[in-house]
Protein backbone atom coordinates (compact mmCIF):
# COMPACT_ATOMS: atom_id res chain seq x y z
CA UNK A 1 0.00 0.00 0.00
CA UNK A 2 1.63 3.36 -0.92
CA UNK A 3 1.47 6.52 1.71
CA UNK A 4 -0.76 9.19 1.09
CA UNK A 5 -1.09 12.27 2.75
CA UNK A 6 -4.69 11.42 4.46
CA UNK A 7 -3.10 8.26 5.93
CA UNK A 8 0.40 9.75 7.18
CA UNK A 9 -2.31 12.78 8.55
CA UNK A 10 -4.84 10.12 10.45
CA UNK A 11 -1.55 7.78 11.31
CA UNK A 12 0.20 10.96 13.25
CA UNK A 13 -3.05 11.82 14.92
CA UNK A 14 -2.70 9.01 16.63
CA UNK A 15 0.30 9.15 17.08
CA UNK A 16 0.15 11.88 18.99
CA UNK A 17 -2.73 11.21 20.53
CA UNK A 18 -0.73 8.05 22.69
CA UNK A 19 2.05 10.81 23.45
CA UNK A 20 4.30 9.77 20.45
CA UNK A 21 5.22 13.38 18.87
CA UNK A 22 8.31 12.50 17.36
CA UNK A 23 6.90 9.84 15.45
CA UNK A 24 3.61 11.77 14.72
CA UNK A 25 6.08 15.16 13.75
CA UNK A 26 8.03 12.63 11.10
CA UNK A 27 4.71 11.35 9.47
CA UNK A 28 3.25 14.75 9.60
CA UNK A 29 6.41 16.27 7.57
CA UNK A 30 6.28 12.99 5.40
CA UNK A 31 3.07 13.84 4.58
CA UNK A 32 3.51 17.61 3.64
CA UNK A 33 6.64 16.63 1.40
CA UNK A 34 3.70 14.92 -0.87
CA UNK A 35 0.91 17.79 0.10
CA UNK A 36 2.90 21.05 0.89
CA UNK A 37 0.03 23.34 0.16
CA UNK A 38 -2.13 21.93 2.50
CA UNK A 39 -2.93 23.96 5.41
CA UNK A 40 -4.58 21.29 7.98
CA UNK A 41 -1.05 19.38 7.88
CA UNK A 42 0.26 22.14 8.70
CA UNK A 43 -2.41 23.21 11.25
CA UNK A 44 -2.36 19.07 12.70
CA UNK A 45 2.23 19.89 12.71
CA UNK A 46 1.46 23.27 14.90
CA UNK A 47 -0.95 21.40 17.04
CA UNK A 48 1.39 18.32 17.82
CA UNK A 49 4.72 20.68 18.02
CA UNK A 50 2.81 22.82 20.74
CA UNK A 51 1.54 19.78 22.74
CA UNK A 52 4.91 18.21 22.64
CA UNK A 53 6.06 22.29 24.26
CA UNK A 54 8.04 22.76 21.22
CA UNK A 55 6.74 26.33 20.88
CA UNK A 56 8.94 27.59 18.40
CA UNK A 57 8.26 25.20 16.06
CA UNK A 58 4.35 25.55 16.61
CA UNK A 59 4.41 28.73 15.67
CA UNK A 60 6.58 28.54 12.48
CA UNK A 61 3.86 25.65 11.66
CA UNK A 62 0.56 27.38 12.08
CA UNK A 63 1.77 30.69 10.26
CA UNK A 64 2.68 28.32 7.54
CA UNK A 65 -0.74 27.35 7.65
CA UNK A 66 -2.03 30.63 8.57
CA UNK A 67 -0.15 32.11 5.23
CA UNK A 68 -1.96 29.17 3.14
CA UNK A 69 -5.43 30.38 4.56
CA UNK A 70 -5.89 33.28 6.40
CA UNK A 71 -9.78 32.60 7.14
CA UNK A 72 -9.77 29.66 9.12
CA UNK A 73 -10.55 30.87 12.83
CA UNK A 74 -8.81 27.78 14.80
CA UNK A 75 -5.48 28.21 12.87
CA UNK A 76 -5.53 32.03 14.40
CA UNK A 77 -6.84 30.70 17.62
CA UNK A 78 -3.68 28.55 18.53
CA UNK A 79 -1.75 30.73 17.05
CA UNK A 80 -2.83 33.60 19.55
CA UNK A 81 -2.79 30.99 21.99
CA UNK A 82 0.67 29.71 21.23
CA UNK A 83 1.60 33.65 21.12
CA UNK A 84 0.48 34.10 24.63
CA UNK A 85 2.16 31.23 25.96
CA UNK A 86 4.94 32.19 24.40
CA UNK A 87 4.67 35.42 26.44
CA UNK A 88 3.94 37.10 22.72
CA UNK A 89 1.47 39.37 24.08
CA UNK A 90 1.24 41.65 21.22
CA UNK A 91 1.45 39.10 18.47
CA UNK A 92 -1.20 37.00 20.23
CA UNK A 93 -3.36 40.32 20.43
CA UNK A 94 -2.70 40.83 16.57
CA UNK A 95 -4.17 37.52 16.28
CA UNK A 96 -7.51 37.81 17.77
CA UNK A 97 -7.86 41.25 16.36
CA UNK A 98 -7.29 39.38 12.91
CA UNK A 99 -9.72 36.52 13.95
CA UNK A 100 -12.43 39.20 15.27
CA UNK A 101 -12.12 40.82 11.83
CA UNK A 102 -12.67 37.78 10.29
CA UNK A 103 -15.84 36.72 13.20
CA UNK A 104 -16.80 39.38 16.08
CA UNK A 105 -19.01 37.07 17.36
CA UNK A 106 -16.02 34.33 18.37
CA UNK A 107 -16.26 34.38 21.92
CA UNK A 108 -12.83 32.38 22.15
CA UNK A 109 -11.04 35.71 21.06
CA UNK A 110 -12.97 37.66 22.74
CA UNK A 111 -11.92 35.61 25.82
CA UNK A 112 -8.01 35.63 24.71
CA UNK A 113 -7.81 39.48 24.46
CA UNK A 114 -9.08 39.40 27.73
CA UNK A 115 -6.63 37.27 28.81
CA UNK A 116 -3.61 38.92 27.27
CA UNK A 117 -4.69 42.36 28.49
CA UNK A 118 -5.41 40.92 31.96
CA UNK A 119 -1.69 39.80 32.10
CA UNK A 120 -0.44 43.44 31.15
CA UNK A 121 -2.56 45.00 33.77
CA UNK A 122 -4.99 46.71 31.49
CA UNK A 123 -8.12 45.72 33.66
CA UNK A 124 -10.43 47.56 31.57
CA UNK A 125 -9.52 46.29 28.62
CA UNK A 126 -9.85 43.04 29.86
CA UNK A 127 -12.97 43.82 31.50
CA UNK A 128 -14.16 45.05 28.12
CA UNK A 129 -13.01 42.23 26.43
CA UNK A 130 -14.71 39.41 28.79
CA UNK A 131 -17.62 41.54 29.12
CA UNK A 132 -18.19 41.01 25.21
CA UNK A 133 -17.29 37.21 25.69
CA UNK A 134 -20.45 36.88 28.18
CA UNK A 135 -22.31 39.02 26.01
CA UNK A 136 -22.36 36.88 23.63
CA UNK A 137 -22.16 33.52 25.03
CA UNK A 138 -23.81 33.98 28.79
CA UNK A 139 -22.54 30.38 29.26
CA UNK A 140 -19.05 30.83 28.82
CA UNK A 141 -17.79 29.57 32.07
CA UNK A 142 -14.36 30.71 31.33
CA UNK A 143 -14.91 34.41 30.30
CA UNK A 144 -17.24 34.53 33.27
CA UNK A 145 -14.78 33.31 35.46
CA UNK A 146 -11.87 35.85 34.13
CA UNK A 147 -14.58 38.55 34.18
CA UNK A 148 -14.84 37.92 37.59
CA UNK A 149 -11.40 38.08 38.48
CA UNK A 150 -11.35 41.47 36.88
CA UNK A 151 -14.19 42.90 38.89
CA UNK A 152 -11.74 42.10 41.63
CA UNK A 153 -8.94 43.56 39.89
CA UNK A 154 -11.07 47.04 39.19
CA UNK A 155 -12.69 46.90 42.56
CA UNK A 156 -16.32 46.35 41.58
CA UNK A 157 -17.68 44.32 44.25
CA UNK A 158 -21.17 44.07 42.51
CA UNK A 159 -19.43 43.24 39.43
CA UNK A 160 -17.71 40.35 41.57
CA UNK A 161 -21.09 39.46 43.20
CA UNK A 162 -22.88 39.07 39.98
CA UNK A 163 -20.68 36.89 38.06
CA UNK A 164 -20.26 34.58 41.22
CA UNK A 165 -24.07 34.18 41.31
CA UNK A 166 -23.77 33.21 37.39
CA UNK A 167 -20.66 30.98 38.03
CA UNK A 168 -23.10 29.36 40.65
CA UNK A 169 -25.89 28.79 38.43
CA UNK A 170 -23.60 27.31 35.56
CA UNK A 171 -21.60 25.14 38.45
CA UNK A 172 -24.45 24.48 41.27
CA UNK A 173 -21.55 22.71 43.81
CA UNK A 174 -19.12 25.84 43.27
CA UNK A 175 -18.04 27.24 46.29
CA UNK A 176 -17.53 31.84 44.71
CA UNK A 177 -18.24 33.15 48.19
Amino acid sequence: MLENSESLNNQAILLAQKGEYDEAIACFKRALVMENQNYLLWYNLGITYRDAGALDEAKSALEQAFTINPFDEEVLETLALVCYTANEFEEAMEYCRLGLQLNPHNTHFWNTTGVISFNEADFVAASEAFEQAVTLNPYYYDALFNLRDTYVQLGNPAGVQECNARLKKLRPTGDWS
